[in-house]
């Protein structure tokens, strides 16, 4: 049996101003699977994916996260993305005077602990902004200044594919997307995936038509701060046809 990738075991979570947001949530994610969690709106989605990468605005307050076994519970979030996490971003964030080239380099040198030639980063980009359908000099914009929802989200999946992680959080990657845009960001992912097919992946969508692109192994329901069931894809298209009401007690 192989190794367990990422476990969270009890995970209780509050916000800077000491609200509870999540309530002992508990999930398994071993090499390889693809896991959806999907809730209403408020439901912690958003929270679970930042406390996940180590964000300071959410405080742990039981319970813990292993990585590969590592107890990364104290861990800040440099430290989880040079172990091999990443996040995509529901909203990415524009950062001015850093090219996405730049950004790219910098990232893939701390990621595999060694220095990127320049060469190196620009050929792997340039392979990857045709899969993804971005124009090349995206490359040598300021990351994520102007550019569309869609083109920022295509970016997110530019950066999972150049960084090769070994656990990917995607939270909500395709808010914002119409269909087209859906289609390529999902083919972006399942071709990241065939590269590197240990690859664990937590999705997080209110919206099933995502999962039917990527074919969740495991869906999990979060209400209110915590998993309240859990089953396969056919769990999402009971969902599609009635809602949250019945968990949402």
């Amino acid at each position: 049996m192989a190794p367990t990738l990422f476990e969270i075991e009890s995970l209780e979570v509050q916000a800077d101003e000491g609200q509870k947001i999540l309530h002992g949530v508990n999930l398994t994610i071993n090499p390889g699977e693809v896991h959806a969690i999907m809730g209403p709106n408020g439901s912690g989605k958003s929270t679970l994916a930042t406390t996940l990468m180590g964000s300071p605005e959410y405080e742990v307050v039981g319970g813990c996260m292993r990585f590969r076994g590592d107890d990364i519970t104290e861990w800040g979030a440099d430290a989880r993305a040079k172990a091999g996490m990443f996040l995509a971003f529901q909203y990415p964030q524009e950062i001015s005077g850093v090219s996405v080239r730049n950004f790219l380099r910098q990232a893939a040198s701390a990621r595999k602990g060694e220095d990127i030639s320049a060469i190196d980063i620009y050929v792997a980009m340039q392979d990857w902004m045709e899969r993804l359908d971005m124009d090349a000099s995206f490359m040598d914009r300021y990351l994520n200044e102007g550019f569309s929802g869609g083109e920022k989200k295509r970016n997110e999946i530019l950066q999972l594919a150049i960084l090769e992680p070994d656990f990917a959080v995607l939270d909500e990657t395709d808010s914002g997307l119409d269909v087209d845009a859906l289609k390529i960001v999902a083919k972006g992912v399942r071709e990241v995936r065939q590269s590197h097919p240990e690859m664990g992946i937590l999705l997080i969508t209110h919206y099933q038509r995502l999962l039917t692109e990527l074919q969740p192994d495991h869906v999990h329901i979060l209400v209110n701060g915590r998993i309240v069931e859990s089953g396969g894809p056919e769990l999402a298209d009971q969902l599609e046809r009635e809602g949250y009401e019945r968990f949402d007690k």
